[in-house]
């Protein structure tokens, strides 16, 4: 049977999600010769990797790895990229896929914006940045999300503008050069045709209000893991300098605390978060790189290494940058005049031990993402009980789902670190691109055959 031009598989995929595994699954496809849609709810891709100051177990700057990934996805020819968008609706199935785009509105034309940031220099209205710097530092009511971003483009929050909110302002109109302000701009959607999609929603963490028993919420200086990686950033609120929220005093004592919302299966997650070992440990490394008269703390219930040079890293941790690890579980975190004090138990002397911290560092549990539960209903895609979207089969189909032609990368199937991460995007990749040569073979067969002297006989019968 030969298939008309409508009814051909389309070789083209939608990746949804442009963290660090929907941009390495975008990029190899790309790079061999097929047409990406990767689309991103936030408006610039990068994910939480584009957080991090550094990574384990190299300690390599993550802006140095991931800025030329950006940069690359954002001027390649064969990707089309949709920040500040969120996919509506998925019909079809394997090969033609109907995908509705919503782009909300920016209230900046990022066709006429050069990125200049005169708009963002000249805003008035300073807010908490609760989303990339984890409410530990401030913005602009026009804003990028980092110096880094791309797209470097800005969008308003309409929450905080003072035009939006008191209807006086508009100093980003007038000091805009190219006149790329739109207040009136509104949202749209995009229909587009894919073969295949790749889901790659990636993950949050465990909110630290959850977590009354060590403060979360109402201590000012207990802080979550990512909220510790703006602060140790160059590039973050405090130039890389480690300053307690509370009164921005350099900590001299630092309590981290693992497991912390994981592996609990009476109040909190049950499962173990897999990267927590290991970015506890960078973190405890990079305090003392910066604080050298500092001391740290590591609570552990056990030490969960598996990794290339990751037990060495560990072990570099203890015995070079003199991390004192302490076995056992953290029962209650309070305020004390300007102390943060931590209540544990060290089960390897069977002592209590009681440390009056300047700042506590919680390794909250990895969780789906909010939107990743929402794609996987769209996609009618199972989840496991804690939410994570399963794959066909663990062991031998990791990227595959129940549906053909729609796979998984990253951490929408569960926690995983950077290097994992980035194999199973190329492996999801890798699955999409077997389809698209699989299609390209066949339109090629049936493209021999109309040409063929016996076809052409055939047809005019």
């Amino acid at each position: 049977m030969i298939r008309s031009e409508e009814n051909a598989p389309i070789s083209k995929v939608l990746v949804i999600g442009a963290g660090i595994a929907g941009m390495q699954a975008a990029l190899d496809v790309a790079n061999a010769g097929y047409s990406v849609l990767l689309v991103d709810r936030l408006p610039s891709i990068g994910g939480h990797m584009a957080q991090l100051s550094e990574t384990f177990p190299t300690l390599d700057c993550a802006q140095c790895i991931l800025t030329p990934r950006t940069v690359e996805v954002g001027h390649h020819d064969n990707i089309q990229l949709m920040t500040y968008s969120e996919v509506e609706s998925v019909e079809g199935k394997l090969g033609n896929f109907r995908v509705v785009v919503r782009r909300d509105p920016a209230y900046v034309d990022w066709d006429v914006c050069t990125g200049c940031g005169a708009c963002t220099e000249k805003c008035p209205k300073r807010v908490i940045s609760t989303q990339f710097e984890v409410s530990m530092g401030r913005r602009k009511a026009i804003y990028t999300l980092s110096p880094q971003a791309v797209p470097n483009k800005p969008v308003i929050d309409v929450g905080n503008c003072i035009w939006f909110q008191r209807g006086k302002c508009r100093v980003c109109e007038k000091v805009c050069p190219t006149g790329a302000i739109n207040y009136d701009q509104e949202a749209y959607t995009l229909e587009e045709r894919v073969g295949a999609i790749i889901v790659a929603t990636g993950y949050d963490l465990y909110p630290v209000v959850n977590l009354g028993e060590y403060g979360g919420d109402q201590v000012p200086d207990v802080i979550d893991g990512l909220a510790f990686e703006r602060l140790l950033s160059s590039s973050g609120p405090t130039a890389g300098k480690v300053r307690r929220p509370s009164d921005g005093k350099e900590p001299k004592e630092v309590v981290f605390v693992q497991c912390a919302g994981s592996r609990d299966p009476e109040l909190h997650m049950p499962y173990c978060s897999k990267i927590c070992c290991m970015y506890t440990a960078k973190h405890a490394m990079l305090y003392k790189h910066r604080v050298h008269d500092g001391q740290a703390y590591v609570f552990y219930i056990d030490i969960r290494s598996a990794g290339k040079r990751y037990e060495e890293f560990v072990q570099r941790a203890m015995e070079e940058d003199d991390t004192l690890y302490l076995r056992g579980k953290v029962s209650k975190i309070f305020r004390d005049g300007d102390k943060t004090v931590v209540w544990g138990t060290d089960t390897l002397i069977g002592q209590n031990i009681e440390i009056a911290a300047d700042l506590v560092v919680l390794a909250t549990a990895m969780v789906p993402r909010l939107e990743g539960k929402l794609v996987a209903q769209m996609l009618d895609l199972p989840t496991d009980e804690n939410g994570w979207i399963l794959p066909a089969e663990d062991n031998i189909q990791p990227v595959e789902t129940r549906w053909p032609g729609i796979f998984l990368a990253g951490a929408a199937s569960g926690p995983k670190d950077i290097p994992e991460t980035v194999a199973q995007a190329s492996g999801a990749a890798g699955k999409v691109l077997s389809l698209f040569a699989r299609w390209g073979r066949e339109q090629e067969r049936e493209g021999q055959l109309q040409t063929s002297p016996e076809a052409e006989r055939l047809a005019y019968a």
